[in-house]
């Protein structure tokens, strides 16, 4: 990063004071985390929190969860570089969310199952193969996706209280923050991280206000609109406009990913779903998180196309024009655009508006985290080391061992953070390492929840398949000299070819004895 870059980044109206409130909101987090921890007896309560989660706790948790930092982060991105496009990814979320919501299609039958994770499905349905399988291709994937969670984070804080984005700044801010989720999550389990999804779904639903009603005083809804059909031209308000970053094939991935597997196929949206008191809990949370699930993409959306607007076309930003867009042919490097939502905050709100916005934003981070880290922990656990071990796992012992893995995850995301190089848009590298996971799942849970000739052979082809997603990526792409393809094309190539595997081998290769499904 240039001298330049390294002074625009610094200039920031984050104090002391900020500084004090984001410690207090730090404090009161661990000691949740302290407190709760000997309510985590055994998995059940571990994971599953006694499954005695009731509606609105859940949808306060589920938003706490699902707008995480990364995802704000990476929203604002797509918002700065696709406008007001972008928005056609938060309408399908919430449309998806409530069609789910209202038919239980899905998250239903897998609650009536009573299982804690979705490879227990697996094995409830087809067989432990297939549940051992799904569980190491669910936390390979799962993990990956989950990579860059840290620096993204990190390089919010760096920007919004002018750290230098050089030298020991990013590095310290990763390992602080991971050591501090870390912590709290290892402690007390899906109890802790409820309780504390609950502070944050207060504290970031006060920052969104904030932030939001600021934006549109200082930069006025006419001029928000006229500067992005400036910049952008009619492809920043159509997704299929000729030249669009985005496109039908995108629009149609965006149905899978954002819509479909979001809230009802991706296991930390799920898992909250096997923590409902009933079903009826359950699908009435959904149908009110729709509006979370459209809200959670769109607010930071526009937040991005604000900073695009602050940056573009106001006196106060006019110094980091030449930053994020030099001319062509200067040979000048342009910042990393993931700097420009938190640099347009901090030059934005004023103290104490960016102490609560920023504690607002660490919550959202911690959120994520937290629910990841268990996730991710619990299927290692149950569904790979346990069903291979020949002597059963005392409860304890599961316990222990999810908390050494949380740790050992921790270590992994501060590695990948560091040292990944890819090129892709933070939204597009989730999708598509996320689809190695649930591009197989969505064949697997809709044949075994849905259809009666759903067999392990049709399973663990369709779960190989699934991983074909990888090709998606860019660093992959590049190797192969497939740069013609987009990430979207490969992931709708896989999910078909997964659909078409459960479903032929299902046929050829049947299980001895049909098992019932589970929506029967």
């Amino acid at each position: 990063m240039s001298p330049e870059a390294s002074a625009a980044l610094q200039l920031t109206r984050f104090s002391v004071v900020d500084g004090v409130i984001v410690a207090i909101y730090l404090g009161l987090s661990l000691a949740i985390g302290v407190m709760v921890r000997r309510y985590a007896r055994d998995m059940t309560s571990y994971i599953g929190a006694d499954r005695k989660i009731g509606t609105w706790l859940g949808v306060a948790t589920m938003l706490g969860t699902e707008m995480g930092l990364v995802t704000v982060m990476y929203s604002a991105q797509k918002g700065f570089t696709g406008g007001f496009a972008a928005f056609h990814i938060a309408l399908i979320a919430g449309v998806s969310t409530l069609i789910i919501g209202a038919t239980g299609f899905i998250v239903g039958p897998l609650r009536r199952a009573r299982v804690l994770t979705i490879p227990e499905y697996y094995e409830k349905r087809f067989s432990r193969k297939v549940r051992v399988l799904g569980g190491i291709i669910l936390a390979f994937g799962g993990i990956l996706n989950m990579g860059l969670f840290l620096k993204v984070g990190s390089k919010f804080l760096v920007g919004i209280t002018g750290l230098s984005g050089e030298g020991w700044a990013l590095p310290a801010v990763m390992v602080g923050l991971l050591l501090l989720v870390l912590i709290y999550t290892a402690m007390g389990g899906m109890i802790s991280v409820i309780l504390t999804d609950y502070v944050q779904f207060v504290v970031l639903s006060f920052g969104l206000i904030i932030a939001t009603a600021m934006m549109i005083s200082t930069l006025g809804w006419d001029h928000i609109f006229e500067t992005t059909q400036a910049v952008l031209g009619d492809k920043g308000f159509n997704p299929v406009a000729e030249e669009s970053d985005f496109g039908w094939s995108y629009v149609l991935w965006m149905f899978v990913t954002a819509g479909l597997v979001g809230c009802a196929i991706w296991p930390t949206a799920v898992s909250r779903a096997l923590t409902m008191e009933s079903e009826k809990a359950l699908k009435r949370n959904y149908m009110v998180s729709s509006i979370s699930f459209t809200v959670r993409f769109m607010v930071p959306y526009f937040w991005g196309i604000c900073a695009l607007v602050f940056i573009q076309a106001s006196p106060e930003g006019a110094d980091l024009k030449a930053l994020f867009f030099p001319p062509e042919g200067s040979g000048v490097e342009a910042v990393d655009n993931l700097y420009a939502l938190p640099v347009f905050l901090g030059r934005l709100l004023p103290p104490v508006a960016i102490g609560i916005i920023t504690a607002a934003m660490i919550a959202a981070f911690m959120s994520t985290h937290d629910s990841y880290f268990l996730c991710w922990s619990a299927v290692i656990t149950q569904d790979i080391v346990a069903p291979l071990r020949k002597k059963p796992m005392t409860q304890d012992a599961r316990v222990k061992l999810t908390r050494v893995i949380i740790f050992a995850l921790g270590a992994y995301v501060l590695y990948w953070g560091l040292f990944y190089q890819g090129k892709d848009d933070i939204w597009d590298y989730m999708a598509v390492t996320g689809a190695i996971y649930f591009n197989g799942a969505i064949a697997v849970l809709i044949g075994g929840l849905y259809w009666k000739k759903a067999s392990s052979a049709g399973a663990i082809a369709a779960l190989i398949a699934g991983c074909t997603a990888v090709f998606g990526l860019d660093p992959v792409k590049e190797l192969l000299g497939w740069q013609r393809f987009s990430g979207a094309q490969i992931g709708l190539a896989s999910v078909g070819l997964a659909a078409i595997l459960m479903v032929v081998f299902s046929l050829t290769m049947p299980d001895r004895s049909n098992q019932p499904t589970t929506s029967d």
